[in-house]
């Protein structure tokens, strides 16, 4: 097997320690030498490692990404030359019955030195605290969620049925009659008086479900849980805050992510801390591939397994799941005929997967290219298989009892506006995008051998 690196390292990292090889190739086709050490995880051994390292004029180093702990090893190393490749575990998993720590990392540097390791994405220090900030917020939102289903359990044991008439229990009408309830107002008519909008029309259904037996325990849970909620409100503008100012110079490029049915500016910014500026993806597939919302591949001896879609980044995934749900109850639009077009057929979860994927690849252009989006419209479909259309109608009201005769209104001339670009092919049209975003099709081969039987 072909030698790719004559000089890499392989670390197997731990919480409290790592070991290190390092495999030289000698000159002239010699034996190749390996050297091994034990480091621990502190700064100051991390240092030592750096420079171990460089004494052995060592320029690429492979690790594997173990939890956390291999965070700070990296952040370390990153400051010197060395080239660093972070793999998944998967990839380097040693046999049953050979692995030690030392093992495992001889054999994460001798699949390094003959070019066996494909990296994870691993973006800009920048992009990554970034990331951090972004997933704070998912943690701080779950948090908050849990606290409101806290409450909702709370008045339900004193016999509120808050939730049963108001939609949301601490939108601004709701908030009002909470607090109220906390500062120990018992009186339902009040409580109901405090609601706003289009609340005040269920005034009466509001002063039946707001007739419970509330208690001073009851006031002094709620006054805790409600603490709780505004604090957690108060981190949430925080972090929105400090977003708005690491992001203010992507404000263009957020407003056209925003104009997706689904997307709005938290999404936006969340894709842009998990995908960096894409350099890493060299088009659309790779990242929905990278994200985990593509088909797998699963096939043998000429028939295709279960096409189940692979982790990815769950980060990415979820915000996007979310997006595409929001996308689906957008009325009168592409992504919601989309969504529907593949539910009837193969069920919503994977027609929700589909809008996912098909959300990312138009924010892939946007953020790749600079292009916007287009709404194409709910009967986008429609207009373009128009015969299928009737005849699906046409089987409908037959089924009913009618007989339907159909006339076909002439053709109208396409305008030259939506004429197809030539460099465009059919399927970037129908997304209406300006470029196309597949590779062009190979040229077609001349079979030599027939053509030369037909000049004879």
């Amino acid at each position: 097997m072909k030698v790719v690196y004559r000089r890499c390292a392989g670390l197997d990292i731990h919480k409290d320690s790592l070991s290190a090889c390092i495999r030289m190739r000698g000159k002239g086709g010699k034996e190749t030498e390996v050297e091994e050490q034990v480091f621990s995880t502190c700064t100051q051994d991390l240092i030592r490692l750096r420079k171990w390292l460089r004494d052995r004029k060592v320029k690429q180093v492979a690790m594997e990404s173990t939890g956390v702990y291999w965070i700070p090893v990296w952040n370390i190393l990153e400051t010197g030359s060395l080239e660093l490749t972070l793999v998944n575990p998967a990839t380097v998993h040693a046999l049953q019955g050979k692995k030690t720590d030392r093992i495992d990392a001889a054999r994460i540097a001798e699949y390094l030195q003959y070019g066996l390791l494909s990296g994870s994405f691993v973006p800009p220090k920048p992009v990554r605290q970034l990331r951090e900030v972004t997933r704070m917020r998912v943690h701080v939102q779950r948090d908050r969620n849990r606290v409101i289903c806290r409450i909702g359990r709370l008045l339900e044991t004193v016999n509120i049925k808050l939730s049963s008439v108001a939609s949301d229990i601490v939108g601004k009408s709701g908030m009002a009659m909470l607090r109220a309830l906390a500062e120990g107002q018992n009186r339902p008519e009040l409580l109901a008086d405090r609601a706003l909008g289009h609340l005040r029309s269920k005034i009466p259904a509001l002063v039946l479900a707001l007739e419970g037996r509330p208690d001073e325990h009851f006031r002094w849970m709620l006054r805790g849980l409600l603490d709780k909620l505004d604090a957690l409100d108060k981190e949430v503008a925080t972090i929105d805050l400090e977003l708005r100012q690491r992001l203010s110079d992507n404000d263009d490029l957020l407003e056209r992510l925003a104009t997706i049915p689904g997307v709005d500016r938290v999404v936006a910014q969340a894709v842009l801390a998990e995908v960096g500026d894409l350099s890493a993806f060299p088009d659309a597939a790779h990242l929905a591939s990278w994200a985990g919302l593509c088909p797998g591949n699963a096939e043998s001896a000429g028939k295709r397994f279960s096409g189940r879609t692979r982790k990815g980044n769950r980060y990415l995934r979820r915000i996007l799941t979310q997006s595409a749900w929001a996308a689906s109850h957008r009325k009168d639009s592409f992504l919601q005929s989309f969504y529907f077009r593949i539910a009837h057929r193969r069920g919503n979860k994977k027609a929700l997967i589909a809008l996912a994927h098909r959300i990312l690849l138009i924010m892939w252009k946007i953020i790749r290219e600079g292009d916007v989006y287009r709404e194409k419209g709910g009967n986008f479909f429609d207009r373009v298989r128009p015969l299928n259309t009737a005849r699906k109608l046409t089987r409908r009201l037959e089924s009913i009892g009618f007989t339907v005769a159909l006339e076909q209104k002439p053709m109208t001339p396409v305008p030259a506006a939506m004429a197809v670009p030539p460099e465009v092919c059919s399927k970037c049209n129908r997304w209406r995008l300006t470029k196309c975003i597949h590779h062009n099709p190979k040229p077609k081969r001349t079979n030599k051998k027939r053509s030369l039987k037909s000049t004879v």
